[in-house]
């Protein structure tokens, strides 16, 4: 091979290396305290009352049906929640998405709005810690994960009761009260949601081999921000079955933090045209060498 020939190849190869991302350690996220998860068969009345300290962590899976690691971090939580109290929820890439039938755009870009715009696998526990990729941190990932669930979220003295109360076949009545401290959260708005969940759906041509993929979050409805209410609310339709249950789920978000206004000279920005980056730009030099006829 020439020498010209096996440069360009080694840089072409340098390039892409530049574009993975390697999983790190959890990190903080600071959009806001996610807890709840009372529960309930959406075709089933029920009534639950738990002290805040009761109440399970509330994990959220970035993933879709294309991701093989997405597979190896739901195996290791499924793992992790024979032994803790926690409750799963799979919000499924929908985006730009091609094959993943399971998410929808909005659930999508809340996720995106709150902890940032990363691909799957991401998982998000209570709202406050996210790991992103697959790759464990200490033995295993059952060890990563469980070392964040024995965290308490500490939410202080108070409780939750959620009621729910079918009035037809997808539709029903959530009947909601919260107990809690508001001043530990500071500015913000604190919102009362129904997630509504799917156990289980069967889809053959999902890639990563699954086939039959579990707890998926098929809408998440805001019922209101008051610390008790009752809202009669509309289902959505499961993807294959009837296996739909509702999730009472407290949201906190902080005050959207204002961005700088930077005033630039007009004539300045005239004189910068776009500047490329610089991976374009050595691809574009790539591009120039191979049409460049030898030389000597």
């Amino acid at each position: 091979m020439e020498p010209r020939k096996r440069a360009i190849i080694l840089l072409i190869t340098l390039l892409l290396s530049t574009q993975t991302v390697s999983a790190g350690p959890a990190e903080a996220v600071e959009s806001g305290v996610v807890f709840g998860g009372q529960s309930t068969e959406a075709n089933t009345s029920a009534t639950s009352a738990h002290n805040l300290s009761e109440l399970p962590a509330i994990v959220e899976v970035y993933t879709a049906t294309w991701c093989s690691n997405c597979v190896d971090v739901e195996h290791a939580l499924d793992d992790v929640e024979e032994n803790a109290s926690m409750h799963q929820y799979h919000i499924h890439r929908s985006i730009s998405e091609m094959q993943d039938p399971f998410g929808t755009d909005v659930l999508d870009a809340r996720f995106h709005d709150r902890y940032g715009r990363y691909s799957p696998p991401a998982v998000v526990f209570n709202g406050t810690t996210m790991v992103r990729g697959s790759v464990a941190q200490s033995d295993s990932l059952q060890q990563d994960f469980s070392t964040i669930i024995e965290q308490p979220l500490d939410l202080g003295l108070g409780s939750s009761s959620f009621v729910w109360t079918p009035t037809g076949e997808s539709q029903g009545t959530a009947t909601w009260a919260l107990d809690i401290n508001m001043s530990q959260f500071g500015e913000g708005t604190l919102g009362a949601y129904l997630w509504v969940v799917e156990a289980s759906a069967y889809f053959k041509e999902g890639t990563n081999g699954l086939e039959n993929y579990p707890h998926i979050v098929r809408d998440m409805i805001h019922l209101g921000n008051e610390s008790q209410g009752t809202v009669e609310v509309v289902l959505p339709a499961a993807f294959d079955d009837a296996d739909l249950s509702v999730h009472l789920v407290y949201q906190f978000t902080p005050p959207a933090e204002e961005e700088p206004v930077i005033v630039t000279d007009v004539e300045e920005d005239e004189s910068l045209p776009f500047l490329p980056s610089l991976a374009t730009l050595s691809m574009i030099g790539v591009a120039a060498a191979l049409r460049r006829p030898d030389q000597g």
